[in-house]
C-alpha cells in the first residue's frame, strides 16, 4: 500500500534526491551498514508479529527486510521521497511520503521503530526523540543509528583531513550536526524508556570497490568547492589514494542506541 501527500520532496541541499546520484548514495550506505544494521535488529529479537515503523526509509533495505520478519504483522515505511521504495515488495509493506517532523502517530502504535542517519539531520532533534518514543507499544524498542564523524585533524592523510573538515562545515551548514549521536544513549534514557544499549561500527575509506565514500563525496563536491578549503587537486588526490591499497582511513563511526518502552507493573529484571 503506498499513501503519498502533496508534500514536494526534498530538491534542495547535499542530500537532494534530485541530485542525480542521490541512489548511488544510498546504496552504497546500504551495502556499508545493512549488515550492522540487521545484527543489532536480531538481538532484540523481532518477532512476526511486530508493528515496524522504518523512518527515514531511503532506497528501503531495511523496511524489506522488517517486512520479511515480520510476516504477521506490518512495515511502516515513510520518507519525504519514496521514489526509492517498491511497495511491491512485501503485501504487509506500507509506504508514506510524509515529513516525520509532521507526523503524529497513535502512541502505541508500534512494536519497534527504525531509523538510521535520519535524526542528525533534524532541526529539534532531541524533541523528535521524544515524540517518537511515545509512538512506541509498552515492551516496544526505539533502534536510532547515527553517524560520528571523527575530527578531520586526525586523520593520517593530510588531504582527508582538509575534505573531511570541510565535508563536517558543509553538512552544518545545511542543518544536520555530525557528532549529536554522543548524547543519544542519555536521550533515550531521559525519554522514559528502559534498558538502553548501544554499539558502534567503524566507517572506513580504503579500496575503489568497497568504498561508500566514493558517491558520498562526488555528491558533496560542489558543497566542498564552495568551502573553499578544499580544492579540485584535493578531490583528485582523494581518486587516487582510493587506487592505493595502503589508503585505509577511518573517517566516522556509526553509532546504533536502542532502548525499551516499559510495560506498566513490569520490574527491571522481567523487561529482558
Amino acid at each position: 500500500m503506498t499513501q503519498q501527500s502533496a508534500r514536494t520532496p526534498y530538491t534542495s541541499g547535499m542530500l537532494s534526491n534530485d541530485a542525480g546520484r542521490e541512489r548511488d548514495r544510498l546504496t552504497s550506505i546500504q551495502s556499508s551498514v545493512d549488515t550492522f544494521t540487521t545484527g543489532i535488529l536480531e538481538r532484540l529479537p523481532v518477532e512476526p508479529s511486530w508493528n515496524c515503523l522504518e523512518l527515514g526509509a531511503g532506497a528501503g533495505s531495511i523496511a524489506y527486510w522488517l517486512a520479511q520478519r515480520c510476516p504477521e504483522g506490518r512495515v511502516v515505511a515513510v520518507d519525504l521521497d519514496t521514489r526509492l521504495l517498491d511497495a511491491g515488495r512485501a503485501a504487509n509493506l506500507e509506504i508514506q511520503e510524509a515529513d516525520i517532523t509532521d507526523e503524529d502517530y497513535t502512541p502505541g502504535s508500534f512494536d519497534l521503530i527504525h531509523a538510521r542517519y535520519l535524526f542528525c539531520h533534524l532541526a529539534a532533534r532531541d524533541d523528535m526523540v521524544a515524540r517518537v518514543a511515545r509512538w512506541l507499544a509498552p515492551g516496544g524498542r526505539l533502534v536510532i543509528e547515527e553517524p560520528y564523524h571523527l575530527p578531520g585533524a586526525t586523520s593520517p592523510f593530510p588531504v582527508m583531513g582538509r575534505i573531511l573538515d570541510a565535508y563536517q562545515r558543509v553538512y552544518h551548514e545545511n542543518g544536520a550536526d555530525l557528532t549529536w549521536v554522543r548524547g543519544l544513549p542519555a536521550l533515550l534514557a531521559g525519554s522514559g524508556l528502559s534498558d538502553v544499549a548501544f554499539a558502534a561500527n567503524p566507517g572506513y575509506m580504503g579500496g575503489l570497490d568497497k568504498d561508500r565514500w566514493l558517491p558520498l563525496i562526488r555528491q558533496a563536491t560542489p558543497g566542498l568547492l564552495a568551502d573553499g578549503a578544499v580544492t579540485e587537486a584535493d578531490l583528485a588526490e582523494f581518486h587516487t589514494l582510493l587506487k592505493d591499497p595502503a589508503f585505509i582511513d577511518i573517517p566516522q563511526l556509526t553509532l546504533s542506541a536502542w532502548a525499551c518502552r516499559p510495560v506498566e507493573g513490569a520490574s527491571a529484571d522481567s523487561q529482558g
